[in-house]
């Protein structure tokens, strides 16, 4: 893996894990999925978006996951960094919306604490391997 992207596809939860692993900024991710659990406990496609959006920018990183964690999860984490000039208002797409703007906060909640309570990379393989098995899809 070159660089600070993603590999083009992410193939398993191992390979992910290893992604994870190499960013030095992963404590960023661990942070926010932390306070998307407590938020919003039973979704965790949501918390997943939080952990890996930060994993290079929007557009690949989503096109990278997408195989493995699926389409949820890969359009949380193109829509999380906002667009210059981007408005947003009440439309057919709400609960996107919605979605959109808890994971954008807790991103930047996640930005200023010190994530003592964020736990470990570890602790998410599970969360992982059965988001990427489709046991949490709420894409239907």
């Amino acid at each position: 893996m070159a660089g600070s992207e993603v590999p083009t596809v992410v193939g398993s939860v191992e390979e992910l894990m290893d992604v994870l692993f190499s960013r030095s900024g992963a404590g960023h991710g661990l942070r926010a999925a932390a306070s998307l659990r407590r938020s919003f406990p039973y979704d965790k496609e949501l918390q997943v978006a939080g952990l890996v959006h930060g994993l290079g920018r929007p557009e690949p990183t989503a096109r990278a996951l997408r195989p493995l964690l699926g389409e949820r999860v890969a359009r949380l984490v193109r829509m999380a960094a906002p667009a210059p000039g981007e408005t947003r208002g009440p439309g057919p797409g709400a609960r996107v919306e919605a979605d959109v703007e808890a994971l954008r906060l807790a991103v930047d909640a996640g930005r200023g604490s010190g994530g003592g309570d964020a736990g470990v990379l570890e602790d998410w393989r599970p969360v992982l391997e059965l988001v990427a098995a489709g046991a949490y899809d709420r894409t239907g």
